[in-house]
């Protein structure tokens, strides 16, 4: 009896190239790619959807192992994609540092910074603090299922073997690097009417008390109002960002 293994080597290597695809995402994408994450559980992870992936899309890689070039080519696109895949989920969800920085500057935390977990660096301290409560939102509304979706539509949109067009790419990135700044300013929009209006009272209070230390007022009494108001409007925030984030991520994923 003759075992025919032949197909063995194109088979390894089409495993590679999906491998390549979502391990690129699962390092990109916020929650399972951070920094906290132990590298272990990413790199199983990214081989359990390898191996769910590969036999639903097997047939789309036309591999032909008598030359390196088209291989390496197909990689390189495998790569990209994976990244661009990851990046929109970070991007969209860097809406929150954006709006964490504005809420930490009105209400005189502007200098306060801690470690971010995700990603290992210093961060403001309510972008922090927001960052890892959408990340928490995400899972519990069960938005991960849509990076998941997008994983297997991006082979639709995206076949292996062609290069993705760097015009969409670039236009996707700059609308989303856009898309965040904007959601991002209006999610803070109570907090830079307070900052307006706060400051405004101070400068009309120090004109009528000049005797009065406002410094030593406003802190105390900038932080109380700031908290009072992220506690009212918490709810409402992470509301309209979850429904960003589920419109930013749809944009890859249309067929969910």
């Amino acid at each position: 009896m003759r075992v025919d293994v032949s197909f063995l080597p194109a088979l390894a290597t089409a495993f590679l190239l999906v491998f390549a695809r979502i391990g690129m995402m699962v390092m990109m994408l916020p929650g399972l790619g951070d920094h906290s994450v132990p590298v272990r559980v990413r790199l199983a992870l990214a081989l359990a959807l390898t191996a769910v992936i590969l036999p639903l899309h097997r047939t789309a890689y036309a591999i032909d192992l008598t030359s390196l070039g088209p291989v390496l080519t197909m990689l390189g696109s495998e790569l990209l994609i994976g990244a661009m895949l990851g990046l929109t989920a970070r991007l969209a969800l860097s809406a929150l540092q954006v709006t964490g920085s504005i809420m930490a500057q009105q209400m005189g935390l502007g200098l306060i910074t801690a470690i971010d977990p995700s990603q290992g660096q210093q961060g403001a301290l309510f972008g922090n603090f927001l960052t890892l409560l959408a990340v928490t939102l995400v899972f519990a509304a069960d938005l991960h299922h849509l990076a998941l979706a997008a994983l297997s539509d991006s082979y639709t949109l995206f076949r292996p073997g062609e290069l993705p067009l760097t015009g969409d790419l670039a236009a996707l990135v700059t609308g989303l690097v856009a898309g965040a700044f904007r959601i991002g300013v209006q999610l803070a929009a109570p907090f830079l009417v307070f900052g307006i209006l706060f400051n405004l009272g101070l400068g009309l209070l120090s004109r009528l008390m000049p005797q009065m230390q406002v410094f030593f007022v406003a802190i105390p009494l900038s932080i109380l109002i700031g908290l009072v108001i992220l506690f009212v409007v918490l709810a409402a925030l992470m509301g309209t960002f979850l429904g960003y984030f589920e419109g930013a991520l749809r944009e890859i994923a249309p067929n969910a």
